[in-house]
């Protein structure tokens, strides 16, 4: 990789300085974009915790997506939440607002109305815009009709290494308000959520819910639950809506039970009439609860209003018929209890949360690198990621509007995201066991997809990607954790997955290094004959196997990995390279009889003399995604450096549409008309008749593979360009930024994104050789093993350069620190930095070769 990184400035915009509420860090929050007016429609934040499921605030300033019950809800809103804002100034004027931008022209027109937006009758503030980081969001609220600005601040704690600290059901709200008047003014901010226990936006079992007004140590507000739902469903659990323990609070246990939007009215007039509420009694299976916040604001001064949202649902399902439970729900006895344990130190908690990311943002980084990586951080929040009783993680492949879509921690899909190993190890290692102790069969066969309870049954049937893949992961979370005995605890199955590519006509049936058999991928297809994307998985998990077998004195098939490896790199290189890319040479199996029955899925072609769903010649834009996996952990070149540049180069001419509007897609369209993308295959030689499923598509994971492999040829320009055009796509007004779908939302392959700045600092880190490397560039730059993060900032230039490294949360060990190609400092006892120290380290030139 050339040490050089094209450095793009990028917009951060700070929130005001502010009085604050009871427990919260007077810091300023970093932002990575700003959304106009005209770009809100798609803007949703998820604000949850990992495993808890999320509610999203809006870019109008309102919730929408209500997904705590254990399973996506897009578009739900039950009951229309709202806050509202009542001012009073000294001379006696009132207004009375809904803390809400306005509706969407589209939504204007329904059958019985406005369309799909909550309470269009409300008056709304004029204008609004929305800063965007995460897990920070802020909407700004004026209008020139009002004394008074306001900013709706909302956060979840997340905090790389600590998942206990990210895994928190808490959606935290702040409205601060600014009165711009010259006089004083009394203000009053209200929140109204419906008890919608039993609901989940697909099915309600909602009866005899019941609201009731608590004040405990450090909140008060309404505690919902239920006697009606019962308490084995899904839907069952508890909701609570709280603010401070100190403030000056009024509160509706109930609205009127009235019809004809009397009970609206009722509460908008109560709330008008002096900015506080009045209790209601109410039959209702789903009454709404409200709190009213009160105070004075002295003229030309600012104050925040903080309310919690939080929740507990503790019967999951997911794709299994039995309860598998929620891991957060161990860990409180209900959502007043979530919010009693949080409340006292999420002072802490959002300053740690400011530290990561402010830490990030103010790397040396390309805007649309943090951009890509921050925002995909989102997806393990949303319902496509859980964590069962027992604290194993798990995920689907995305999220449908409704339901979970494609079970199973499907191993081909989860191969491609870097995220969790270098933010969260733990969650990484229990993928691990998972994968090689619960679904690696005798034989060496890998169930790619799990399924639950896992003592019941397996999937049986082995994906040539996924499974090689899963090595290389296994390699990667060793050398991040030094887990010695992780390694251990998993090598002899490790070490049978790998041998199940020699069973007979399998993947590698004459133990050449090169895999011709059946092989189901990631394309939902079975490829027959050798390719370059199986290929290249294969290659990188010989050299990690190779590696791992060293380490536990397994010399023997230490020696068999090492000599597939070269066999299988020469012969990929000699006859797959077609001097531009890579290429698929299909070898028809003739019959199913010379196929192992646990390769073939039977998603792909059944004729099996002539097969459709093949690559074929075509450039495809991940064929090398085993090669970025090698560069992520430091495994080296799988095949000639000359022929990965080229290849690169060639996907990016080939593949790269600066407009769609003249492509022909025959599948499901994720980007159209003149918007930039990286297409999943060309054919610039002429294609098959019937190419694989998706050969027309464009996928951000697949883009991000390639540009985030061009990042680390050096290719840089072309990297940018292509991670460019996917954030382009996710405007706010098309698509939303905190959510890149493929099969589903909040899809698990676009978290790749987390590996481009990987690239471009040149981070690599081994715990079991005590080393730490960068890449030999000036700057401040944000590093992140799993277990520990910080910063590390390098100066300097020719022969004399200084690398000053912090730590800000957890412990880094090292013996050895480089910059890559320039030098190297070895110590004889390890450097141990703990968490808040920073020490700065000279180091000399030193030639090192280049991996």
């Amino acid at each position: 990789m050339k040490d050089e990184i094209i450095k793009i400035g990028f917009l951060i915009i700070f929130a005001s300085a502010s009085l604050v509420s009871a427990g919260r860090a007077a810091e300023e929050w970093p932002f990575l974009k700003h959304y106009d007016q005209a770009h809100l429609a798609q803007v949703a934040l998820p604000l949850g915790g990992i495993g808890t499921g999320t509610v999203s605030l809006g870019g109008r300033g309102d919730l929408r997506d209500w997904e705590i019950m254990n399973r996506p809800a897009k578009g739900y809103h039950p009951g229309s939440p709202f806050f509202a804002i009542w001012l009073k100034t000294a001379d006696g004027k009132t207004w009375t607002r809904a803390l809400q931008g306005p509706v969407e022209p589209f939504q204007y027109s329904g059958p019985f109305g406005v369309k799909d937006a909550t309470n269009p009758g409300l008056p709304v503030f004029r204008n609004c815009s929305f800063d965007a980081g995460y897990p920070f969001g802020r909407v700004n609220l004026w209008d020139p009709d009002l004394p008074v600005t306001v900013k709706i601040k909302a956060f979840n704690p997340l905090v790389p290494a600590d998942v206990e600290a990210s895994a928190i059901p808490i959606a935290v709200l702040t409205y601060e308000v600014t009165n711009n008047a010259e006089i004083e003014m009394a203000v009053s901010v209200s929140g109204a959520i419906q008890n919608f226990i039993g609901n989940d936006g697909t099915k309600s079992l909602a009866s005899k819910n019941r609201n009731r007004f608590r004040k405990g140590g450090a909140v008060q507000g309404i505690f919902m639950s239920s006697d009606g739902v019962p308490k084995e469903a899904e839907q069952w659990g508890t909701v609570a809506l709280t603010v401070p323990a100190g403030e000056d609070v009024t509160f509706r246990t109930a609205w009127l039970a009235r019809g004809w939007g009397t009970s609206l009215l009722d509460f908008w007039d109560d709330l008008s009439d002096d900015g506080r509420l009045n209790d209601h009694s109410s039959g209702e299976d789903m009454p709404r609860g409200s709190l009213a916040v009160q105070a004075k604001i002295p003229p030309r001064q600012k104050r925040d209003f903080t309310f919690y949202i939080t929740w507990h649902f503790p019967n999951r399902f997911a794709w299994s018929a039995k309860r598998l439970g929620n891991f957060y729900t161990t860990r409180y006895g209900d959502a007043w209890d979530a919010a009693e344990k949080t409340i006292p130190r999420l002072g802490r908690l959002e300053a740690e949360t400011l530290d990561f990311v402010r830490a990030f943002c103010q790397s040396d980084l390309p805007e649309v690198v943090k951009e890509s990586a921050l925002f995909n951080l989102s997806t393990l929040r949303s319902q496509t990621c859980f964590q069962t009783e027992d604290g194993r993680f798990f995920a689907w492949e995305g999220c449908g509007d409704k339901e979970g879509c494609c079970f199973g921690s499907c191993t081909h899909v989860w191969n491609y995201e870097q995220a969790i190993a270098f933010l969260y190890g733990t969650l990484a290692k229990s993928l691990r066991e998972v994968e090689f102790r619960q679904q690696t069969d005798d034989s060496g066969l890998m169930s790619f997809r799990v399924k639950l309870p896992l003592d019941e049954s397996h999937f049986d049937k082995a994906a040539a990607d996924g499974q090689m893949g899963c090595i290389i992961k296994v390699y990667r979370d060793w050398q991040l954790s030094g887990d010695e005995a992780m390694l251990k605890s998993v090598w002899p199955r490790v070490k049978k997955a790998l041998e199940f590519c020699w069973i007979k006509e399998g993947w590698d049936a004459d133990k050449d290094g090169v895999m011709e058999g059946c092989q189901h991928n990631t394309m939902d297809v079975e490829y027959f004959g050798p390719n370059p994307q199986m290929g290249l998985w294969y290659l990188g998990a010989l050299r990690a196997a190779e590696r791992m077998a060293v380490y536990v004195r397994d010399k023997a098939f230490a020696e068999t990995c090492r000599t597939l490896f070269e066999k299988g790199s020469r012969w990929i290189d000699a006859n797959l390279f077609n001097g531009r890319y890579y290429i698929h040479k299909i070898v028809p199996p003739r019959d199913k009889s010379n196929i192992a029955p646990s390769l073939l899925v039977g998603m792909g072609s059944t004729d099996f003399a002539n097969p459709d769903y093949q690559l074929g010649n075509g450039c495809l834009v991940d064929q090398l995604v085993g090669q970025l996996l090698a560069h992520v952990t430091n495994l080296g070149y799988l095949v000639k450096p000359e022929n990965v540049k080229t290849t690169l180069d060639s996907i990016m001419k080939y593949n790269f549409r600066g407009s769609l509007q003249d492509h022909f897609n025959c599948m499901r369209t994720f980007a159209l008309g003149d918007e930039a993308a990286l297409l999943m295959a060309s054919y610039p030689d002429g294609r098959p008749a019937n190419p694989f499923p998706y050969f027309t598509e464009v996928m951000t994971g697949f883009e991000y593979t390639a540009a985030i492999g061009m990042l680390y040829e050096g290719q840089v320009e072309n990297g940018l360009r292509s991670i460019a055009a996917v954030r382009s796509r996710y405007d706010g007004l098309k698509r939303n930024p905190y959510d890149e779908a493929e099969c589903g939302h909040h899809y698990g392959r676009a978290m790749i994104s987390w590996a481009a700045p990987l690239a471009l600092t040149g981070f690599r880190y081994s715990a079991v050789d005590r080393t730490l490397a960068f890449a030999a560039n000036e700057g401040n730059f944000f590093w992140s093993n799993g277990y520990a993060y910080g910063t590390v900032r390098l100066k300097g230039s020719g022969e004399k350069r200084t690398a000053g490294i912090k730590v800000l949360k957890g412990e880094l060990a090292f013996k050895s620190l480089i910059l890559n190609v320039y030098g190297e400092i070895k110590f004889k006892t390890p450097q141990i930095l703990k968490e808040g120290e920073s020490r700065e380290f000279e180091v000399p030139a030193v030639k090192i070769k280049a991996e």
